[in-house]
């Protein structure tokens, strides 16, 4: 009953206890909804259906050890686990984060970070920073499964996508969007958080949804691929964006007010995506104006916008 396409889902870790007639009314559901995305916690039994298992380890943004960094260094790697079980499964694809790629010091400006470059953990614990949680379970999980993957004989490839925005089949967003949509709503907690993200990680580097997915197809099909791979459409700042949204939305105005603190020209920090595109891989939405037409579109509907 599932496509070709639909042979790389796999079920998540909340429906390990529900019955066949759910999960395929599951799956139904996310293709109905033509989210491509879907892919968290395998079933042994999923396993046995495909070539490939998908991992998305997104996590809420919890600060402490107890809440996400134990839970996410035990599930990930039980994940992979049950690819090998499956013996079916010949590659496994994890969805990180940029959250193990750029939360580290650094000074001054012009830096370009690619996957060679890992979160310090170190200096996380030590430094206690806003959701360094988030940022230390990211890094721990990816290099548990990595090596996991590489002691039983599994090809393990992991995209770590950075501020994350598009459409959803779903009423009710946290982080990400609202955030990305603050300069609009004129929400001071959500452009806090996108303050937070220019502050922590020298910029704000985006992507656009319907880009992940793609890429992560990408990651799965392509035989080469190997490793890791930033997936990056652009890296742009507070400033930038509202000199932008304010040409572009002018029935939003940005208050100026809002702009306050010490806020950046132009990123010291951008996160490259030259690995995913020198093999191969083109993105769709590349310019602000092409990632914030859909955007705006989805805050209307789902009421962070007025229409």
């Amino acid at each position: 009953m599932l496509s070709n396409q639909a042979q790389s889902l796999i079920l998540p870790s909340t429906q390990h206890d529900a019955s066949q007639t759910e999960r395929e009314v599951l799956v139904g559901e996310y293709l109905k909804n033509k989210v491509h995305r879907v892919i968290s916690m395998i079933l042994d039994k999923a396993g046995e259906m495909c070539g490939r298992g998908f991992i998305d380890q997104t996590s809420l943004l919890i600060l402490g050890q107890k809440q996400l960094i134990e839970p996410a260094f035990r599930g990930t790697p039980n994940v992979v686990k049950s690819c090998v079980k499956a013996g079916t499964v010949r590659r496994v694809v994890l969805t990180s984060s940029a959250a193990a790629v750029s939360s580290r010091p650094l000074d001054g400006d012009g830096h370009v970070l690619d996957e060679q470059s890992w979160s310090d953990v170190e200096w996380l614990t030590s430094e206690n920073p806003l959701v360094w949680g988030y940022s230390v379970s990211k890094v721990l999980v990816e290099k548990e499964a990595c090596k996991f993957a590489e002691e039983n004989g599994i090809s393990l490839v992991t995209v770590c996508p950075v501020l994350t925005v598009g459409k959803a089949p779903v009423s009710k967003v946290y982080t990400s969007i609202p955030a990305s949509l603050s300069l609009l709503s004129g929400n001071d907690a959500d452009l806090g958080m996108l303050k937070h993200a220019e502050k922590g990680g020298g910029g704000v580097p985006m992507v656009h949804v319907d880009d992940i997915c793609p890429a992560e197809m990408f990651a799965a099909e392509e035989e080469a691929a190997a490793g890791r791979y930033l997936c990056c459409s652009l890296n742009t700042t507070v400033a930038q964006l509202a000199c932008f949204l304010t040409d572009k939305y002018p029935r939003y105005p940005v208050k100026t007010t809002m702009l306050s603190g010490d806020l950046l020209e132009k990123p010291r920090v951008c996160l490259s995506s030259a690995k995913l595109i020198r093999e191969g891989f083109q993105y769709e939405y590349k310019t602000l104006g092409e990632i914030y037409d859909d955007v705006v579109e989805y805050g209307k509907v789902i009421g962070i916008l007025p229409n």
